[in-house]
């Protein structure tokens, strides 16, 4: 039960943050952010305090229960001193583990496939319900239609020539990719299943991008450490094997050419990225990913709360 959170009114929260971390700074590492968002790290956790209307958030982080109540209670000590002349009053949220943490509702999920232009044609259709007929519980790894109508629109934004796909799986997102490239453009999918690409390859000609996209059925790594060290991907997307998400990215950005955008899926893990206590070959290697990105000077980025969670990245220079 590693999350907590709580929220102090203030009609200061910036001064009250910068005082609070000014007075923590000498016993744990405290540092301030340019947005007023400030990191607290304690031997037992983590609190992050950001500023709100009327106040400030508090959320605290930790591996266990008690490690948890560490943090909120050395936190709290030290309010009082950074609160000048207020009388802070707090009241911490029962603890919540990570992966309850993000779940998208039933009726946000239905109003923005709703909302979502243009609506999923016909072969697009017929795809989902031929891979939930045949995949079973492995439909799950197919994406939705917003997330394919996003891939469309980042692949046409970007005038990709080239642009690589790890992890196929039906080839849903390949259709999507696909149709976002201008004319001449190609698709490189990765894949290692013959048997849920072979779904695939139907569907691509149905919607008329076959001769678009070049399947490679092997490891994916090997697929890309035997393309040309030089810039020349426009456009990636990365859906595959978690454990593998940090080689599959260094693979691909040495490659990307300026301006190219990287995709990656599944960045929250459900929600288990949030919480230390997941560690799981496949929580620990996107949580390694996501930390990695953030501090990459060669990409900027953005992670948006898009279905699990997809992370863009943009190469600079």
């Amino acid at each position: 039960m590693p999350h907590s959170t709580a929220y102090v009114e203030t009609d200061r929260p910036d001064r009250y943050i910068a005082r609070l971390v000014s007075q923590l700074g000498g016993d744990v590492e405290a540092r301030l952010g340019g947005d007023g968002r400030a990191v607290i790290d304690l031997p037992s956790g983590r609190c992050v305090l950001r500023p709100a209307a009327g106040g400030f958030e508090m959320i605290a982080t930790a591996a266990d229960e008690e490690a948890l109540s560490g943090v909120r209670d050395a936190v709290t000590r030290h309010l009082p001193k950074a609160a000048e002349r207020e009388e802070p009053v707090v009241e911490w949220s029962p603890p919540i583990a990570g992966d309850a943490a993000w779940d998208l509702s039933p009726v946000v999920d239905d109003y923005l496939l709703t909302h979502c232009s243009p609506a999923a044609d016909e072969v697009l259709r017929d795809l989902a319900v031929r891979t939930r007929e045949e995949t079973g519980g492995a439909a799950g790894m197919q994406i939705s239609h917003d997330e394919g109508a996003l891939l469309t629109m980042l692949a046409r934004m970007s005038g990709a020539r080239l642009a690589v796909e790890v992890g196929v799986f039906t080839g849903y997102s390949s259709i999507c990719i696909a149709r976002g490239l201008p004319p001449g453009g190609r698709l490189l999918a990765c894949d290692v299943s013959t048997e849920w690409t072979s779904i695939a390859r139907n569907y691509w000609e149905r919607a008329g991008v076959a001769d678009r996209i070049d399947l490679r059925i092997g490891p994916a790594l090997e697929t890309l450490r035997a393309l040309p060290a030089e810039p020349m991907i426009g456009f990636a997307f990365i859906d595959a094997d978690k454990q593998s998400y940090p080689d599959y990215y260094e693979e691909i950005v040495t490659r990307l050419s300026p301006g190219g955008l990287v995709v990656v899926d599944n960045v929250f893990q459900r929600g288990q990225v949030f919480d230390p206590a997941f560690q799981g070959d496949a929580q620990v290697a996107v949580r390694r990913l996501n930390d990695t990105i953030a501090r990459d000077e060669r990409v900027e980025s953005v992670m948006l709360p898009v279905r699990d969670g997809v992370t863009i990245a943009r190469r600079v220079g």
